[in-house]
This record gives C-alpha cells, structure tokens and sequence, in this order.
C-alpha cells in the first residue's frame, strides 16, 4: 500500500500499523513546521522556537554531513534511518533516485512534507529487518547517519554491530559505498564533561558501557574491526567538526585541522554540560601529539568491500 505527500512516495507494505519508536508531542510541532514553512525560512524558526529538537532537525547545518560528497545524478541510494529528513535531500538532490527506510510513520511524514517537491524519493517503513527482504541489491550509496549505534535493539546477535553491517552491505552493488556517520565514544568532549548523547550519562561511553543502554558508539580501533569482520576492509575515515550533527568543518587523514583553527570546541545545544577543562587547548595538545583522530567527538566513514 502505499501514500503520497505532494511527489514523495511512502510505501507501507511493511508498516506494522504503529510507530516503534518517537519523541514525543515536539513530532506534531515539526511537522507543522515542514507542512507550513519553506525550506528558506526554517533558520527563522529555528531562532523563534530555540528548541534543540527544532533545530536538530531543520538546520541546514545537518547536510554537511552529506552535501560535500560527489554525486553525478546516475547513482541510486539507500538511506537507512532517515528520520525526518535533514539529509535525505541533501542526497535527493545529487542522486538519481533515493530509498529511505524509516521506523516512524510520523517522521516520515515530516521528511515527505519538506521534500514533497522531489520526485525521486520513497520512503519504505517498518523495522529495518523487514523492510530489508525486499530491497535491491544494486545499490550505489548506502547510508547510515547515526543509525549503526543502534543496531544491538534490532539485531539477535552476539556480534549485533558486525551482523547488521554484514546484512547491510548485501544491498550494495560491486564496488558500492556505505557511509557512516556515528559519535567517538572517546571523543575528547566526553572527557570534557559533556554527557554521553544517547543516554545523558556523564562519562559513560569512556567507561565502556557499563549499563545496558539502547545505543553505543566506538572508538576508531572498535570501528575499524567492526568493518574488517563485516567484510569491509577499505575505508577512508573523516572528522566532522564540532559532531556529525552539527559540522561546520569535516577533516581527513590527509588534512587535519591546525593548532588555532578548532573554534567553538564546546559547542552544545542538547544538554548541560560540564566544563572539566579547556577542550579547545585540550583538542590543540592531541593535535601536537598526533593524536586528533584519536579523540574527534565523531566520525564519518566511507566503506567498501575488498574488489579483489
């Protein structure tokens, strides 16, 4: 079955008939925004709501992420997890075509009504391990922007992480790209004192999870061998700057940032925070000693299999 919200098509074969998962009343609030607002005036709602679920979702900041990517037109994508769109036009914009795989219906609606001019988009709902069976596997991109920290909610697996991305990966074509986008549990802001983002927990990713929460990040060391047991060996791994949420500059191995450019280290519109030190003189020490990658808040990946 499936519904239309001005060109977007939302494909429910795969509906269970209820959200599993949402925020709450502030969702009817963004909707209203995506139904009622252009895309030009969402920085003037974001400044009269000055509430950090408006601006999460709305700022255009959150395509940086994805926007610097190359993309010809031809390429056909997989967006899993793609919420209530602050990327999904980002890639309908450079691709072909784009399949979004989302648990809400609610979310999916707010990514349809802001994007309802697009006519290249699908959004298929459901969990992810249903909806999964019946996706193409030729695809070219597939993307996964905060949605692998997850997995152990949808995967049975004592390897929950490792499994999903093996899983993911058969719906990519021959010589097809994953991206991923997910926080640094050592990331030097969570020594700093800001809490843990999925939890709110202060030092509880630096801790190694003690409790069973819903999500989990990595280090770069966890991350790489995640992708080498899931049969994706060749990576490049980049630093959104402050996060992956809100990245003002995205660095790489080939240029890390200089003492002097990391401004506003301590950005955070989610929570309180601590401020145990100063994290920019902090960051600036690790980049003397080589160690920048080690403690970015975040990373972006782009993976691929072994074509040999």
């Amino acid at each position: 079955m499936e519904e239309r919200v001005g060109n977007v098509i939302l494909n429910l074969d795969d509906y269970p008939g209820r959200d599993l998962y949402s925020d709450g009343a502030v969702e009817d609030v963004l909707l209203d925004i995506a139904e009622h607002t252009a895309p030009e005036d969402y920085d003037r709602v974001i400044e009269e709501k000055k509430d950090w679920a408006v601006l999460y979702h709305f700022s255009h900041i959150r395509e940086n992420i994805l926007s610097w990517y190359p993309m010809n037109g031809t390429e056909k994508v997989l967006e899993i997890g793609s919420g209530c769109g602050a990327v999904t036009g980002a890639l309908a914009r450079g691709a072909a075509s784009v399949t979004c795989v989302e648990l809400s219906k609610k979310r999916s609606l707010i990514n349809a009504a802001r994007h309802r001019e697009l006519d290249n988009i699908e959004i298929r709902l459901g969990n992810f391990q249903d909806v999964e069976k019946h996706l193409d596997t030729d695809f070219d991109i597939i993307t996964l922007i905060g949605v692998l920290e997850y997995a152990v909610n949808y995967i049975d697996s004592t390897e929950p992480y490792t499994d999903f991305l093996r899983q993911v990966r058969r719906h990519l074509k021959p010589g097809g790209r994953l991206i991923i986008a997910i926080e640094n549990r050592t990331g030097m802001k969570y020594f700093a004192g800001a809490t843990e983002d999925h939890s709110g927990v202060l030092f509880e990713g630096i801790e190694g999870y003690r409790g069973k929460g819903r999500a989990r990040t990595f280090s770069r060391p966890e991350l790489e061998k995640i992708l080498t047991d899931s049969g994706l060996p060749i990576r490049t791994f980049y630093y959104p700057f402050p996060d992956y949420k809100l990245p003002m500059t995205i660095y790489s191995d080939d240029y890390l940032p200089k003492k002097g450019e990391l401004k506003n280290a301590i950005a955070n519109f989610d929570r309180e925070r601590l401020l145990l030190f100063d994290e920019g003189k902090a960051l600036e020490s690790m980049i003397d000693g080589g160690l920048f990658p080690v403690f970015a808040n975040s990373y972006l990946v782009i993976a691929e299999g072994d074509q040999a």
